[in-house]
């Protein structure tokens, strides 16, 4: 019987470590048997048994407090104390190990369950971590999330409503000539057919940048065609003149070439505030101010017409906040003291464009 104890624990534990990760409990009890076979077929040696149960089963419990649900840990450990206490039974007393004090009890009952509430406390302490993990994992993605979608509804917001706002005044300007003064109706209607087209190749562009994403996460979507920037300012006040407000827009300092994202959110800041002249200010003129130097880029759109009712009731000014915030920038906007209405933006500017 001596010589068969060390084959049965060997192949107990083979089986055991085949069995750990798609069956962790029944592994474990393969382990615990093979333990206890192996203490009642060579008795001397039940030190080394009680040597190889405490590794072995620590390190198993240890991966179930890591893996699995408390429930199944917390069994697994059970079942690990409970074969100490029938290793004490069957092998005591135990040559090496002996007994805690003259009359104690087997070292077994003792070690065992020590060695495996401190695995399970490992193993505990790495479930925590990965769930922790996880957790932070999760709230970056959320986090990712709402900055797409307040980026997707940023610019939904400039690229519709500028025109949408264009587009409703020469709708009404061109009906009440259209009897009296057709020409006037034509280039209305001129002015209607190009705004819908500049809009129609922005929503392209964004649904197009969409879906490549969409079609290959984690790549960079293909090139879209040049964003819009300040190098399409005049654009926007001939298009905002034929709307009947004049935009007068006053370079000043550098006019280096500007880093994509602070140029395209500086166009769509002066694009909202402008938009918001010719919807809410009730003035046919409006001043745009652009100044770069010492690494600051200025921006100062003011107007001489309503002043508080000059910032709708819409979401233009909270983009516009919100991309300046998102830069670095400083934003503000408000009625003047003397009349009209201001807003002013400054951006950091990280280093010369390339």
């Amino acid at each position: 019987m001596i010589m068969w104890g060390g084959p049965v624990l060997g192949c107990s534990l083979l089986a055991s470590a085949l069995l750990l990760r798609r069956w962790p409990l029944p592994a474990l009890a393969v382990t615990l048997g093979g333990s206890v076979a192996s203490v009642e077929l060579q008795r001397r040696q039940a030190d080394d048994t009680l040597i190889v149960l405490a590794c072995a089963a620590g390190l198993e419990v240890c991966y179930m407090a890591a893996t699995r649900t408390r429930k199944v840990s917390v069994t697994g450990a059970a079942m690990t104390v409970g074969a100490s206490l029938l290793i004490a039974l069957v092998g005591a007393p135990f040559a090496g190990l002996g007994r805690v004090g003259n009359s104690g009890p087997p070292a077994v009952t003792i070690a065992v369950p020590v060695i495996t509430i401190i695995a399970w406390l490992i193993g505990h302490s790495i479930r925590q971590a990965h769930a922790q993990t996880d957790l932070v994992r999760a709230q970056a993605a959320a986090q990712t999330a709402l900055a797409e979608r307040l980026r997707i509804a940023r610019e939904l917001h400039d690229i519709v409503a500028h025109s949408i706002g264009i587009i409703a005044i020469q709708a009404g300007s061109g009906r009440g000539v259209f009897d009296a003064r057709p020409e006037e109706a034509r280039d209305a209607l001129a002015a209607i057919e190009a705004a819908s087209r500049e809009t129609l190749s922005g929503l392209r562009r964004m649904v197009t940048g969409l879906r490549s994403a969409e079609a290959e996460p984690g790549r960079e979507p293909p090139p879209l065609g040049p964003a819009p920037g300040l190098a399409d300012l005049e654009r926007l006040a001939a298009t905002t003149r034929d709307a009947g407000v004049q935009v007068e827009v006053d370079w000043r300092g550098s006019r280096e070439a500007l880093p994509a994202d602070i140029d395209l959110s500086a166009f769509r800041i002066i694009q909202e505030a402008v938009t918001n002249v010719v919807r809410h200010a009730g003035t046919d003129r409006c001043q745009v101010v652009i100044d770069s130097h010492d690494g600051q880029l200025s921006i100062e759109v003011t107007d001489g017409g309503r002043g508080a009712d000059a910032a709708g009731t819409g979401y233009g000014i909270t983009g516009m906040r919100e991309r300046a915030t998102l830069l670095g920038g400083d934003f503000s906007a408000g009625p003047r003291p003397d009349g009209g209405f201001r807003v002013t933006v400054r951006l950091p500017v990280p280093g010369t464009a390339r």
